[in-house]
């Protein structure tokens, strides 16, 4: 069902946020945003306010960061923090859905209170394959930056074999490092050997770290700890891909030396555009296979309780 008319607030975020109105408007949506500057979003309205961003909008495209906990909106464009409320979500109408990446306590209880439907685009595997894509290449770029050697003939060790370290596994194995993965699963790590990947279980890392020269980290738990960071070679770069904060002891790879970076959010930071052109792609397909369940009688603000 074409989305000509669906009214969909882009709220916040950095340069992908741009690349979503445009793209949503493109198709036909009626878009309004709050809280993006850009030459870019010519002829798309942009509101003065909260309360007219959420006036007559069926759907809330939030940052992939989403809010924090005391409800401010992820953005690199505002000078003053936009903070969400109850309130302001209630002049919405009636079944809103909220497109975020990340759905924190604090967004699940302003959507349950007004009765909005979550969508964590983060969860959803057609994006994050995606994603994996300007991720792989944002943390090769680190790597290439931070050290003085070659990628090729180096030993590099992926921990996690999920969609982002598959990806970032075949990409360093492409030009030539010398590639082991650390993982749980003993499926991944079957498809990992499949691939002509060396292969640990992440229990047996403290026995094989030591030849690391490069460490990437995709794993959101802590993995690097003091007793596995005591067998890291001085010299050996971690970059830590996880959401914040990461599964590396960053306290004590500092003391012992390691220079470890974490580095969340990739596909933002190196390739906004493509990133952007990823979220919108995903968002239209979602809100195609919505526009058919909401109700022509929802209209309005939320009722008052």
């Amino acid at each position: 069902m074409p989305l000509k008319g669906v009214g969909v607030a882009v709220l916040g975020g950095d340069a992908r946020q741009v690349i979503v109105a445009k793209e949503l408007h493109r198709q036909g949506v009626s878009v309004k945003t709050f809280g993006l500057f850009s030459k870019e979003l010519n002829g798309i309205e942009q509101c003065r306010s909260l309360e007219l961003l959420f006036q007559n909008v069926q759907a809330l495209v939030l940052p992939m960061p989403g809010i924090n906990e005391e409800g401010e909106v992820y953005t690199v464009f505002s000078k003053s923090p936009i903070m969400l409320s109850e309130a302001v979500m209630c002049l919405a109408q009636k079944g809103l859905i909220i497109y975020v990446g990340v759905a924190k306590p604090r967004l699940k209880g302003l959507s349950r209170n007004i009765g909005a439907k979550i969508v964590e685009l983060a969860e959803i595997d057609e994006l994050a394959i995606l994603n994996s894509i300007p991720t792989a290449e944002g943390a090769l770029k680190i790597a290439i930056e931070k050290t003085p050697f070659t990628i090729h003939g180096s030993p590099v060790f992926v921990l996690g074999f999920g969609r982002t370290g598959l990806t970032l596994a075949r990409v360093v194995s492409s030009l030539g490092a010398k590639t082991t993965v650390a993982a749980r699963n003993e499926q991944q790590l079957a498809r990992a050997y499949e691939m002509g990947l060396a292969t640990i279980h992440i229990n047996d890392l403290p026995d094989y770290v030591s030849q690391a020269k490069i460490i990437f980290n995709t794993i959101p738990a802590l993995v690097l700890t003091k007793n596995v960071l005591r067998e890291v070679s001085r010299n050996c770069l971690i970059v830590d891909l996880a959401s914040a904060p990461g599964g590396t002891d960053f306290n004590i790879a500092k003391k012992m030396g390691i220079e470890a970076i974490l580095a969340p959010g990739l596909p933002g930071k190196a390739a906004p555009q493509t990133a952007g052109f990823m979220v919108a792609r995903v968002v239209s397909r979602l809100l195609k296979e919505e526009v058919t369940n909401w109700s022509l009688q929802y209209g309005g603000a939320c009722s008052e309780s």
